[in-house]
């Protein structure tokens, strides 16, 4: 007589489903979408100072130490068909469209392409295409949250010249080139805004400090024997070009705080 044959229960078709989807959640890749409950232009992650300033898109400015922060440079060769091709070179960088709309961490995001100073193209890679008929062309750097790396109060970025020639690149700056660079500071008590940090000049470029504390007191530019009388929440100016190199610092001399330090080169 032949004995009868054992039957393997079926697994229930929802638990092979929960199985795989469990899997699927473990190892999946991770989205490219900013997390819910946060917006376009800041999800999670604390890295830097989110600044209240915004560039001309609405992003706001994420302020990096000068040591800590991206570097980006930019080079349009004339395509044959028309247009430029643009190839960026970067340093403390890397871009990370697997992550876009996570958390702001150093070092990662993407590029944004302004042409003629509007926005017209976002980077995952150091290549691009720039369209004929444009006249400058700016490349800004962008954390995973859309946010714009910042180095004193301006964009990480370069711009470049599209004039039917071999593009010349132009010094990074937020401002005309014939005022030079604007650094704004707040002095609250013993607490310094934006924090300390180092500020990166080329010999030659003016620098403006724009202080304000909220008592009296004097700043100094050690190396270049420079000060200025600060009043109690008035707003004081000073105006220095970088003509000796080397690393100097700013501070109060009745509160001793160190509030910036400059490296020219």
């Amino acid at each position: 007589m032949t004995p009868p044959r054992r039957v393997t229960p079926l697994v229930p078709l929802a638990l092979v489903l929960a199985a795989a989807l469990t899997l699927a959640g473990c190892g999946g890749r991770a989205t490219t979408h900013h997390k819910p409950g946060t917006t376009h232009q800041e999800a999670t992650g604390s890295s830097g100072t989110l600044l209240s300033a915004k560039d001309e898109g609405g992003h706001r400015l994420r302020e990096l130490p000068a040591a800590d922060a991206p570097t980006v440079r930019a080079e349009a060769r004339p395509d044959p068909e028309g247009g430029w091709n643009v190839h960026l070179t970067v340093e403390r960088f890397r871009f990370t469209p697997e992550s876009t709309g996570g958390a702001a961490l150093p070092g990662r995001g993407h590029a944004r392409l302004l042409v003629d100073g509007r926005e017209t193209a976002r980077l995952y890679g150091p290549w691009g295409y720039v369209p004929p008929g444009a006249h400058t062309l700016t490349v800004r750097l962008h954390a995973d949250d859309h946010t714009a790396w910042a180095v004193a109060g301006a964009p990480v970025q370069t711009t470049v010249r599209l004039d039917g020639a071999p593009a010349t690149p132009v010094p990074t700056s937020s401002r005309p080139a014939d005022t030079g660079r604007t650094v704004t500071l707040t002095i609250t008590g013993t607490t310094v805004s934006p924090p300390p940090s180092r500020i990166e000049l080329k010999k030659g470029e003016r620098l403006t400090l724009r202080v304000t504390s909220d008592r009296a007191d004097t700043l100094h530019v050690h190396g270049y024997d420079r000060e200025l009388p600060l009043s109690p929440g008035t707003p004081a100016t000073l105006t220095l070009t970088a003509d000796r190199t080397g690393l100097f610092e700013v501070e109060t001399h009745e509160s001793g705080l160190v509030l910036t330090q400059l490296v020219v080169r």
